[in-house]
Formats: structure tokens, C-alpha cells, sequence
């Protein structure tokens, strides 16, 4: 038998190696032997896992604190997890974003479907954050940064230490640069004929949202000539790209001052401030206000928080998203279109398709869906883990 460096973890007789050896990148805690060895292993420390008769699987790191005990690294066990493997992991990552965009602005790493579980990395032009949202991540963080950098050459890393995956996997907040200067202001960042804000430092998640680049694009064809709504609108991503496309006007909603000002920043940087407005106020309040006064809009977009971040909240969050759309179904006009978008994988696309449809049903409407978007292509899925799969789009005519 041979022996590995490494403490090794072994499946429980009950669970199934096929799924680690077809691509599945989790196990978890209950199928795996969770003896007192086990319990004592080093949060985010390398192992060796193998099935239940010891023949090894592949190098991972456990985190005996989580339910999803040990994050699958390397179908060779003797592999060895340092920059050269990172610079490896990242070179691959970066080829295919290269040969998507012409200038780099994107999800230069989506965690398992990249190679590197548990770790997001955008990058806007010569500032990349980076999400370490895995023990081991964050325990590596230096030869991961090293690699970065030596790949991409970006002259910033940020490390944004927040969110909820972080506090699954028992790390502690944490936003910092880790290499370079801190940004002196936002990143201008261009994406479908518009200009975007990117708050690397303070706003929501990285500072923008590229998942949704391809639904931007599809929505501001609609919005062609025309008016639309843009609900939960973060830094105005399908309003700015809707103006800088042909768009008679827009109203960018959403609950963040902060988020709006640098909406207000993108649409002068666009050159579209006067076709511009923003509303600030919770985004229930303001569909239900504007429903009173019998506004109306060519398109209604409705770009919410995950409401079902995970199955606990399911049935709560696809609530939510029917009376979202109830609410903005009247809010367009005859023949105009109701975008609807969810982030939450708990709510798979049957679900939330059939909530929309529910709510839109609810506000009076009849619908045909006419476009089914999911997150660009610089957002891949690994086919084995539905979770990677969690952004949809519909687009209904109303």
C-alpha cells in the first residue's frame, strides 16, 4: 500500500467514490469516517481521500467544522499544492476569458467550475479581488496571490473576506489589499457600450456584477427606443446598458444611496445623464407607488438579492419573487416586456419560472416567455454541481 505524506480521510463504506471519481468536487461530513483523527485534522489542511477499501481518490482539504467536510484540490494525490499549481489553475482560467473579452473585465475565476473550490476572483482591468471563501484558501492566500499576480499581472489584489459563504466555513471578515495600492476611487469598467462604477472597496460582493453581461445586452435590445425600469438596480447595470444603447429614458431603483451615486457616476461617465433618474426606497414600496399612479414602462426589469439563499428560505424566497412580479407586471406597457432575474440556487429555474409565471398571473397579465438567460460565459458550471448554475433570467411579453 503506498503512503502518502499527507493524513488521509476515507469515505464511509455507504458513500459512493464513483461520484468523487466522475468530477464531483464535495464531500460531505456525513460520508465521511469522522473519527476522533478526523474531528483533530487542521482546518483548511491538505489531505489524501480515499474510498472505503483505501484506494486513493485525490488530494483535497478538509474542514471537519463544515458540512461539506473535504473540497476535492487534485485527482492526484501526490500532487503538490503551491504557486506553480495556482499559476497552472489560473493560466487555464485566463486563456478562456481571453478568448471571450477584449479588455479585462470579468470573473477571471468561478471557484469549482475553475479548478479552485471555494475561491471567486474578478478582475477589472489592473485590479483584481478575490474571494477566499474556502479554509484552505485563506490559509494559502499568499502563493495564490503570487500567482495572480504573475499571471495576469494586475498591480492590485484586494482580498474581500465577507459574506456568508465565509462565515459557513467558520473564517472571519476581513477587506484588505494584499498587494499594491487600495484604489483611490471606483474602477471604471466598460461592458456592453456603458461605463460602470466598480466600488473594488466597499459595494456589494466584488464591486459589480459580470454575471449578468449577457442578460444586460439581451434586455437593452428590448429597451431600444424606448423606457425601462430598472428594480433592485444596484450601479444601474441593465439601465446604463439599455441607455448606452439606444434607450429614450431610464429609472434606476434600489434601497442604497451609495449603490445609486455610483449609478448617477456611470451614467455621466456614459454620457446618458439626461436620459437618467434614480429613485431611492425599498423596491416593494416604490413598484407599489408607482402602480398608483398608473406609470407604465416599455421594459421593467427586476433584479433582486437572493430571497432563497438556501433551502431553508426556498419556499419563503419563490413568495417573494411571485409578488415581485405581480407588482410589476402592471407596470408594463401592452406588448412591452418584464425582465426577471434570481440568484439564488435554492430555487431552481422551474420554481422560480413558475412564481414569476404565478405572479405575473396575479397582476392582471398575460405572458409568453421569450428569452431563458443564464450567467455569461466567463461564469462556467461544473456539470456535476448544480449549485454553480444559479443565476436566471426570463424575459416575458406582456
Amino acid at each position: 500500500m503506498k503512503q502518502f505524506p499527507l493524513p488521509i480521510v476515507r469515505l464511509l463504506p455507504k458513500a459512493k467514490p464513483q461520484v468523487i471519481r466522475h468530477g464531483f468536487p464535495w464531500v460531505f461530513a456525513n460520508e465521511l469516517v469522522m473519527d476522533r483523527r478526523t474531528k483533530g485534522l487542521s482546518h483548511g489542511g491538505l489531505v489524501v481521500l480515499e474510498d472505503a477499501d483505501r484506494r486513493p481518490l485525490g488530494l483535497g482539504t478538509i474542514n471537519p467544522k463544515s458540512k461539506i467536510a473535504v473540497r476535492m484540490l487534485d485527482f492526484d494525490p501526490e500532487a503538490e499544492i503551491d504557486e506553480t499549481w495556482f499559476a497552472a489553475k489560473l493560466t487555464r482560467a485566463l486563456q478562456h476569458r481571453e478568448a471571450l473579452y477584449d479588455a479585462p473585465f470579468y470573473r477571471l475565476v468561478h471557484a469549482e467550475a475553475d479548478g479552485l473550490p471555494g475561491v471567486i476572483i474578478d478582475r477589472f482591468g489592473d485590479v483584481a479581488v478575490i474571494q477566499p471563501n474556502a479554509a484552505y484558501a485563506e490559509r494559502m492566500i499568499e502563493p495564490l496571490v503570487a500567482a495572480l499576480v504573475a499571471v495576469t499581472g494586475v498591480t492590485t489584489v484586494i482580498k474581500n473576506g465577507t459574506g456568508r459563504a465565509r462565515s459557513l466555513e467558520g473564517l472571519e471578515e476581513e477587506m484588505v489589499v494584499v498587494h499594491g495600492d487600495e484604489p483611490t476611487g471606483p474602477v471604471p469598467v466598460q461592458m456592453n457600450g456603458a461605463t460602470y462604477m466598480a466600488d473594488v472597496m466597499g459595494g456589494q460582493k466584488t464591486g459589480l456584477f459580470f454575471d449578468q453581461r449577457p442578460n444586460h445586452a439581451f434586455a437593452a435590445q428590448l429597451a431600444k427606443g424606448g423606457s425601462i425600469l430598472d428594480v433592485f438596480s444596484h450601479v444601474g447595470g441593465f439601465s446604463l446598458a439599455a441607455l448606452a444603447n439606444g434607450a429614450m429614458s431610464a429609472i434606476a431603483v434600489d434601497g442604497s444611496a451609495a449603490a445609486l451615486e455610483l449609478a448617477e457616476a456611470g451614467a455621466k461617465a456614459s454620457g446618458v445623464a439626461d436620459k437618467f433618474e434614480t429613485r431611492k426606497g425599498d423596491a416593494f414600496d416604490v413598484l407599489e407607488a408607482l402602480g398608483k399612479d398608473g406609470e407604465t414602462f416599455d421594459v421593467v426589469v427586476c433584479d433582486p438579492p437572493a430571497f432563497a439563499p438556501s433551502k431553508a428560505t426556498a419556499e419563503k424566497g419563490l413568495r417573494a419573487y411571485e409578488r415581485v412580479a405581480r407588482l410589476a407586471a402592471p407596470l408594463v406597457k401592452e406588448g412591452g416586456y418584464l425582465v426577471l432575474c434570481s440568484c439564488s440556487h435554492a430555487a431552481d429555474l422551474k420554481r422560480f419560472r413558475d412564481a414569476s409565471a404565478r405572479g405575473i398571473g396575479r397582476g392582471g397579465r398575460r405572458s409568453q416567455l421569450v428569452y431563458t438567460g443564464q450567467a455569461g460565459p466567463d461564469h462556467p458550471l461544473l456539470p456535476q454541481l448544480a449549485e454553480s448554475g444559479y443565476l436566471k433570467a426570463l424575459a416575458f411579453r406582456l
